[in-house]
């Protein structure tokens, strides 16, 4: 075995690529989805998995927004809504409906919650210099829960704070 000879062989950085695919980014990674024909994205380290729509049980006296819980291998996931926390209409759950289940990692604590969305759209590779912030100027997603916009081809997109997205809000028992 002559590894001099193989050592020719090895493809040298920018020789060969295989087309289509990025393996090395210089980038963070988006995964973009839909709510209301709006694009969403979330930091793709984040992502735990991306799950079917499936009926969550039902917690008691929970905000609307929350459907419920899923056991994961053993953990227990809360489901939300995230069309009912944002108030952007009512909640269609269709075949293309799927729940993102996203853990954060704070210096405390993880903490691992599920968001239903529309539909998963892709990945996007973007610079940090190419997030731009948002205008405050008070849509239906709240200030705290936006990172900032994406112009991705002919649309934009609206990256979300994932450590803003985990926090429940207390709320009033209706009644």
């Amino acid at each position: 075995m002559n590894i001099q000879a193989m050592a020719q062989d090895v493809p040298v950085e920018g020789e060969h690529t295989v087309e289509g695919i990025d393996f090395i980014t210089s980038g963070d990674q988006y995964l973009t989805f839909l709510l209301a024909q709006e694009q969403y994205a979330v930091d793709i380290l984040c992502v735990e998995e991306i799950r079917s729509w499936e009926q969550p049980t039902k917690i008691p006296n929970a905000p609307s927004y929350i459907k419920g819980v899923i056991n994961m291998r053993g953990i227990i996931v809360p489901i939300v809504d995230l069309r009912l926390k944002f108030n952007i209409g009512k909640a269609n759950y269709l075949e293309t409906t799927v729940v993102i289940v996203l853990t954060y990692q704070s210096e405390e604590k993880s903490r691992t919650i599920g968001f239903v969305v529309d539909a998963v759209s892709d990945v996007l590779n973007v610079e940090s210099v190419d997030i731009k912030p948002a205008p405050a100027f008070g849509g239906c997603v709240g200030q705290q829960y936006i990172d900032g916009l994406i112009n991705s081809e002919n649309k934009v997109v609206t990256v979300l704070n994932v450590a803003h997205l985990q926090q429940v809000e207390k709320h009033r028992l209706q009644g």
